[in-house]
């Protein structure tokens, strides 16, 4: 796999970031993990990109030995020219660009949905739905919201919508921690956050 080493002015070394690397990684476990892939393109390709998120900030969260309250949640932290910004994405705010930079135009709900838009851009409700329900359920990403997403991959299928992925994550919570239980109000909710049910 070829990361590349940036330009110097927008992006520098691409494996200045662990979340990065493991980003990439994740695209290959998806292609795997989701029966038949996702396919990339809008909110199945969204949900590819913002899984490839979730586990990079996870494996992130792992390495630094950080909870959830204390992960920063910015994505790509430190491959960013210091004129440009801080990071690609805020999982905890994304679009915020006083925290990443001025290219992110990520929505956090799906009030600001982007029909037909880039996959990059609309991964903002779904980062943000694994977020919410990642602080709901308190301690590190990788004991219970990591597993609850891993699980849901298999749930899903290669044309997957926010709301097929929401289904998924409830389920994936009920078979791991039982039908009704914290964990799984906690995802719901987290879906709920972010306008979808």
């Amino acid at each position: 796999m070829v990361y590349g080493d940036g330009d110097g002015k927008l992006f520098l070394g691409f494996t200045g970031a662990v979340d990065v690397i493991a980003h990439e990684l994740t695209h290959g476990v998806t292609q795997y993990a989701v029966p038949g892939g996702l396919v990339y393109e809008d909110q199945s390709g969204a949900l590819n990109e913002s899984i490839s998120d979730v586990f990079g900030s996870i494996v992130k969260q792992w390495t630094l030995k950080q909870n959830v309250e204390q992960a920063d949640w910015l994505v790509g932290a430190g491959i960013m020219a210091p004129s440009v910004g801080k990071a690609l994405r805020s999982m905890a705010d994304p679009g915020n660009q006083k925290l990443t930079w001025s290219g992110d135009d990520q929505p956090k709900t799906m009030a600001g949905y982007v029909e037909n838009g880039d996959v990059h851009t609309n991964s903002g409700i779904p980062n943000h739905a694994f977020y919410a329900a990642a602080i709901a359920l308190k301690g590190n990403s990788w004991d219970k919201a990591g597993p609850i997403w891993y699980k849901a991959l298999s749930l899903l299928t290669a044309n997957a919508t926010f709301a097929d992925m929401a289904k998924a994550t409830a389920q994936a919570a009920a078979l791991l921690y039982g039908a009704d239980s914290a964990e799984q109000h906690a995802v719901q909710a987290a879906w709920k956050v972010v306008g979808v049910e």
